[in-house]
């Protein structure tokens, strides 16, 4: 999908959600700045942040940048920030609702994110967004696979104890060194489709509190881990059964 033929270049909108593979999307944003000539190099006023998870020290961080003016001092001087995150914690989304609440002029956002559903309603309504075509096939492809997920919030913890044991058991049979279905690769798949279910059902219930708020944090942490040579799958997401009440939704 080319994303240009959905942006106004004579007229940037506030802040675009743009959804799909970052590296497909970037190259064609930076593309963009290039036809408006917008420097994405030795440039004060060009800002760019790729990282795993957006958290509360972000969110503060780019509130603060978005208060100073341009460093060129020209008022028709544009300060662009580019963002690709593959979460964005709820304390964070909650502390941006300011910033894209109130635009500034000559100041534009392009938000690079999998899936537009990890974001509250109240900030996702803020966005221009855009949907590639695979991004939307990839979020199908999602909702079908979140079934698990949906059942395993439901349960009691120690059926979500023995859910998990079944889910990341070892099977004897299986190849050695076959990372991709490792219980490592199996429980950062399945925690994927945790958060996204907990994230679907937070935005219909509009209620965002401290539980899920070190609920989605620990998860950071988990996924963070997971990553790891060597982890306890089992262990890391048995911290995440823990984390979610019993009768939290």
């Amino acid at each position: 999908m080319q994303i240009s033929l959905h942006i106004d270049k004579k007229n940037l909108h506030h802040a675009y959600l743009l959804e799909g593979d970052k590296n497909e999307i970037i190259p064609q944003v930076f593309s963009i700045l290039e036809d408006l000539n917008i420097k994405t190099s030795a440039n004060p006023d060009f800002y760019n942040l790729d990282i795993d998870s957006f958290k509360i020290d972000d969110a503060r961080n780019l509130k603060s940048m978005t208060s100073d003016r341009s460093f060129s001092g020209e008022a028709t001087s544009k300060k662009i920030f580019l963002i690709s995150a593959n979460s964005f914690l709820l304390e964070a989304q909650n502390s941006l609702l300011k910033v894209f609440e109130e635009p500034i002029e000559n100041t534009h956002f392009f938000i690079v994110t999998p899936s537009t559903q990890i974001f509250i309603p109240t900030l996702l309504s803020r966005f221009f967004v855009i949907k590639s075509e695979s991004a939307s096939a990839r979020q199908d492809l999602m909702e079908e696979n979140t079934l698990e997920a949906e059942k395993f919030i439901k349960l009691p913890l120690v059926k979500r104890i023995d859910f998990l044991k079944e889910l990341l058991a070892v099977d004897e049979d299986e190849e050695e060194g076959n990372e991709k279905d490792s219980p490592r690769a199996r429980a950062l798949r399945f925690l994927d489709n945790l958060e996204f279910v907990l994230h679907k059902k937070i935005s219909k219930s509009n209620h965002i509190g401290l539980p899920y708020v070190e609920l989605f944090k620990q998860m950071f942490i988990v996924r963070k881990y997971l990553r790891q040579p060597g982890s306890s799958a089992k262990s890391l997401m048995e911290s995440v059964a823990l984390g979610i009440p019993e009768k939290m939704i």
